[in-house]
């Protein structure tokens, strides 16, 4: 009877009708908006509700009960506000807008958190502080310990800016001070790249590469698109781009992992060309006879990571990730920032509100300690092995490591000896402005697992959920491919993308090279532009060799244009399978080719342009546009569309690039 008349009181005051807060806040001075402040609304003592502002300076605290509460205010670089007595009414909304005063109060200066050093690192302690200071004459005579804290440190500046932050470091302990920076500030990071040139069939019969199933790149591309802006042409990896859409290949039915598809047509952008589409189509398994999931969510909880496109969305996109969670799947959370540190040991998967709740409650600030959160968040999976399983990391960040083991080569070397334990690593990307793309795509390859960029919560419910057993099953890895050109078809050849996994050709028959790995229902595409054999055309010309042959003679196999070879290993195997695949030219035109060539063709096109590529040839937005909207096919999901879209927005601003850069 108890219970029941708690379920009917619990359910009325779920109905009970709430009010709402919102307003603006803006700087006390100009009235420009103060972006990402916290905003907190109490009940006497206690936190009832809490937001962030947007980059506008808007908020929201929906849902609230009727009466009195009191508004507090912070956002680093500014000195904090409280607002009493703000009135919420049932099914209204109280406006709310704020000012806030640049700087702190250098009177006092209290330190906020004492962090103990990590095994790893070196003897330092580190105190986080938050000011609006640049000098460290300022702090040696405001900064106060709180009691308990020690007040030992010695006053060695190391200067170091952030995307965000501007840091100052004391060490013995650190002390470590922040404060807001312009918006315009970026320190996006991209690696450099020069596109595959063409290489001459009689000199260089062999093309070998791994195979990439991230599609970081294109979401990457889509948020630059859609902030009104082109992207920065190392940001554009085409193999990446082609990629990120599906593609519909045939499954295997000869007890392979994968099957293989290969077409030839004449090339949109050089009708002198040719134009290979080479496929592979992974065997899709059923969520419910996946392999038993150890997950150990790796989560950046810095102080970078404190704005609605990080640490908000990231908590988002993995609920929609727990949602997916069967009892048999075992999760552990480990977060880092200052320090790293367990928030929750490993949790079956239907004690999902245990989960979710310890996401919930994740905040952000402090300083990037990414190195130790690796070693941690390794350390957990091992303890936790399923030798039957998926085991595996999953790390969200903006991949601004800045504090402990972070160089690439160290995180590099940890990771590759992880991968050999066979434990695997899943990369998810968030946020802009210092947005470290080159670092975290290199650690997702080489801990044998994916990198996805999430720019919204359409794109972590394709990769987490639409696509969860491409994400988080690996069904063969160490995937080569090595391709022999026919010289009596072929003069050149160029492999359009792939530039950071191209191999050597003895790489292919090194089983101890590592090479990317394939999810179970992920379809894998590359693309070869190729010269005939006969053409006059001239690219890299080599002069003639002087103590070989450079004459080929056409074999019993003369009609084939090319033969593909692949090699794989089974998830847990470390000796490498064969599969070989002739390829014969039958002179189709791109028009008679299938959707699938016409839409990729499309999307490396796309590609080309955004790279002002060299080998763009008779490129341009609207053959682009015609070639991608006759091959759009049955899209279900709609992502064929959204790719029209963008290079329909593409194009406008490439209009608008070319009539500023004219002037």
């Amino acid at each position: 009877m108890i219970m029941a008349v708690c379920a009917i009181l619990f359910s009325l005051a779920a109905d009970a009708p709430t009010g709402e807060i919102k307003g603006k806040i803006t700087t006390n001075n100009v009235n420009e908006p103060v972006s990402f402040a916290s905003v907190k609304a109490y009940r006497e003592t206690a936190l009832i509700s809490s937001s962030t502002a947007g980059q506008d300076g808007r908020y929201e605290l929906p849902k609230l009960s009727p009466g009195k509460y009191i508004l507090k205010i912070s956002c680093v670089g500014f000195q904090p506000q409280e607002i009493r007595n703000v009135v919420v009414k049932a099914n209204q909304v109280t406006t709310v807008d704020m000012k806030m005063k640049k700087g702190a109060d250098l009177k006092k200066v209290e330190v906020v958190e004492y962090k103990t050093p990590a095994p790893d690192m070196k003897r330092e302690s580190e105190i986080v502080i938050m000011h609006d200071s640049k000098e460290k004459k300022d702090l040696n005579s405001v900064i106060q310990f709180s009691p308990g804290v020690s007040s030992n440190y010695s006053v060695t500046q190391k200067g170091s800016r952030q995307n965000g932050t501007v840091s100052y470091q004391w060490q013995d302990p650190v002390i470590r001070c922040s404060r807001n920076l312009p918006p315009d500030e970026n320190t996006e990071e991209y690696e450099y790249m020069i596109e595959n040139p063409y290489f001459d069939v009689k000199s260089r019969p062999l093309s070998t590469f791994s195979i990439d199933v991230d599609a970081a790149s294109y979401s990457n591309i889509r948020r630059f698109i859609n902030e009104g802006t082109l992207p920065p042409s190392d940001a554009v990896r085409i193999e990446e781009m082609i990629n990120y859409f599906s593609y519909s290949y045939q499954q295997p039915t000869d007890g392979s992992p994968f099957a293989i598809h290969t077409e030839v047509s004449s090339c949109p952008w050089n009708a002198k060309h040719r134009l290979v589409k080479i496929g592979l189509s992974g065997k899709a398994v059923e969520q419910e006879n996946l392999p038993e999931n150890n997950l150990v969510f790796l989560i950046d909880v810095s102080g970078s990571m404190n704005q609605p496109n990080k640490l908000p969305l990231l908590k988002s996109s993995f609920h929609l990730l727990v949602d997916q969670l069967r009892k048999q799947d075992r999760v552990a959370i480990v977060v880092y920032a200052g320090n790293a540190g367990l928030v929750l040991p490993s949790t079956r998967g239907n004690e999902k509100e245990k989960i979710m709740a310890a996401i919930d409650e994740l905040e952000a600030g402090g300083s990037t300690a990414g190195g130790a959160g690796i070693q941690l968040a390794y350390k957990i999976a091992k303890e936790n092995f399923n030798t039957e399983g998926n085991n595996r990391v999953i790390l969200a960040t903006d991949g601004d490591f800045n504090v402990g083991v972070s160089s690439d080569a160290d995180l590099v070397h940890l990771i590759e000896a992880k991968r050999a334990e066979g434990v695997f690593l899943t990369v998810l990307g968030f946020g802009t402005g210092n947005y470290k793309d080159a670092k975290m795509e290199k650690l997702a390859d080489k801990g044998n697992g994916n990198f996805a960029y999430v720019d919204n919560i359409m794109e972590a419910n394709k990769v987490l959920v639409k696509e969860m057993g491409a994400t988080l099953n690996t069904i063969a890895k160490d995937v080569k491919l090595q391709i022999e050109f026919n010289p009596a078809k072929v003069k050149s050849y160029r492999l359009i993308g792939y530039e950071n996994r191209v191999l050597q050709d003895q790489d292919f028959n090194d089983d101890k090279k590592d090479a990317g790995e394939l999810g179970s229902g992920k379809t894998v595409t590359a693309l070869y532009e190729l010269i005939p054999a006969g053409s006059e055309e001239e690219e890299n010309k080599i002069d003639p060799l002087k103590y070989q042959s450079t004459t080929h003679a056409s074999t019993a196999s003369g009609n084939e244009l090319m033969t593909v070879k692949f090699r794989y290993k089974d998830p847990n195997g470390t000796k490498s399978k064969l599969l070989v695949h002739p390829l014969i030219d039958t002179n189709t035109g791109i028009g008679n080719s299938s959707i699938d060539l016409r839409f990729a063709a499309a999307v490396a096109e796309f590609g080309m342009l955004l790279r002002d590529s060299k080998f763009k040839g008779a490129s341009n937005y609207k053959n682009v546009l015609a070639l991608a909207r006759e091959s759009k096919g049955i899209d279900t999901e709609g992502y064929r569309a959204e790719f029209i879209r963008l290079v329909e927005t593409a194009d406008l601003l490439s209009r608008g690039t070319a009539q500023k850069d004219s002037k």
